[in-house]
């Protein structure tokens, strides 16, 4: 939506041709922007400039599969409306072009993500932790990690405590209750979130990784065991997404903050 546009909306509520709650309705489902591509006989992109109004942050651009100029000219549209900037499954030539176009960005080749600070963005909250099984779901928790930074959210971090040594996890039982909503990331057999569902009161997302030997059937055995966790209320994301889980739990911690409030 154009300067012009909203101008002329706020001239309608001023007047009282129009409700406050209807001119949000009209801000919420307008407007987006195709983007075409030199050479091209379609468009390449429709960007969602709304997406932060109508879910609190703005739309993340997926990596795999776009070029990097693809990436950029994407980015380039959602910082020119004001919104920070997520780039996920990012290889290295499109991390690279997106730094390059925007020098303050944060590259992090473990979680695979690019991230540019929105223009105006406060310090990070808190509220969420990221717990993994092992060294190797790493990089599926920094996604997470890196996802709830660019919804303002700083993550406590608890690292390589899988079930065959509970006892290193029982030792950080202060930080996992004193969490909002807590991420298990974990492959191989999966069964982290059910003993960390069993110790606190708070949610808990459980993210299946593609760590393990054959029968893991890449990431398929911890899912199939996440999903019939015994331990009551853990919701479950798909095989590696540390992206979604980061997602879910911002949602999670926004909803807290607005029933607080």
């Amino acid at each position: 939506m154009t300067r012009d546009r909203v101008l002329a909306l706020l001239a309608e509520v001023a007047a009282g041709g129009l409700t406050p709650a209807a001119a949000l309705e009209r801000l919420a489902t307008a407007p987006f922007e195709s983007l075409d591509e030199a050479g091209a006989d379609r468009p390449f992109a429709t960007v969602d400039h709304h997406r932060a109004l109508r879910q609190g942050w703005p739309e993340v651009i997926y990596g795999e599969g776009k070029t990097p100029a693809q990436a950029v000219a994407v980015a380039e549209r959602i910082v020119a409306t004001g919104g920070g900037v997520l780039v996920t499954r990012a290889d290295a030539a499109l991390r690279d072009a997106v730094a390059t176009r925007f020098p303050g960005a944060v590259v992090h080749p473990s979680a695979r993500t690019v991230r540019v600070a929105p223009p105006h963005g406060g310090a990070p909250s808190g509220g969420a932790c990221i717990v993994t099984a092992g060294t190797t779901d790493l990089p599926v928790a920094d996604e997470c990690a890196e996802t709830l930074l660019s919804c303002g959210i700083a993550a406590e971090r608890i690292t390589d405590v899988g079930v065959a040594g509970v006892h290193r996890l029982l030792a950080r039982t202060e930080t996992l209750r004193a969490a909002e909503v807590v991420v298990v990331v974990a492959g191989m057999d999966g069964a982290l979130p059910s003993v960390v569902g069993g110790l606190v009161a708070r949610p808990v997302i459980a993210v299946p990784t593609s760590v393990g030997y054959g029968a893991s059937f890449g990431g398929v055995a911890a899912l199939l065991t996440m999903l019939n966790s015994c331990a009551a209320g853990v919701v479950v994301v798909n095989i590696d997404n540390g992206f979604g889980a980061g997602m879910a739990a911002a949602r999670l911690l926004a909803a807290q903050g607005s029933r607080r409030g």
